[in-house]
């Protein structure tokens, strides 16, 4: 792949990435790491190719690590550690997704059972309670997406 449009990429991905108020460098690493082949990157690697400090790389990769976007593995007999994207880091998304909004509903129920029943809180609260359950109970994305994926990867 020509340096030129893995450098494109990256920019284009990081700025994508920063719109929705995420660290710019976040994106990058991201970014890169989506067009990576090679089974891993070192967080030097990363530091180098996209000059950033160390110190902020290793809080984005950890960032990206609890996301759920990258994770932090190890070869064999070596000490460093890589970090590489899942083949499906989006269907993964889907599914951290489902986590968070079942404990923001579990939050939602505790506040309920508190917050007096007259008042604009207990609305909003019940909304909110009401909103994450029926996205989780529907649970159709997650199922959808591998759908699509089975029927993609059966027509070639």
């Amino acid at each position: 792949m020509p340096d030129e449009f893995r450098t494109w990429f990256v920019e284009r991905f990081a700025a994508y990435w920063g719109s929705r108020g995420a660290p710019h460098i976040e994106g990058r690493i991201a970014g890169y790491l989506l067009l990576d082949d090679s089974g891993g990157v070192s967080a030097e690697e990363l530091s180098a190719v996209l000059g950033a400090s160390r110190g902020s790389v290793s809080t984005y990769t950890r960032r990206l690590v609890e996301a759920g976007f990258v994770q932090r593995v190890r070869r064999e007999g070596e000490r460093t550690h890589y970090f590489v994207m899942d083949l499906d880091v989006w269907g993964g998304f889907l599914r951290a997704e489902q986590d968070y909004l079942r404990d923001q509903r579990v939050l939602a129920e505790r506040a309920l059972a508190v917050v007096p029943e007259q008042g604009r809180a207990h609305e909003r609260l019940r909304n909110m309670r009401d909103y994450m359950g029926w996205i989780v109970e529907e649970g159709v994305l997650p199922e959808r997406w591998e759908a699509f994926k089975a029927a993609r990867d059966a027509a070639g």
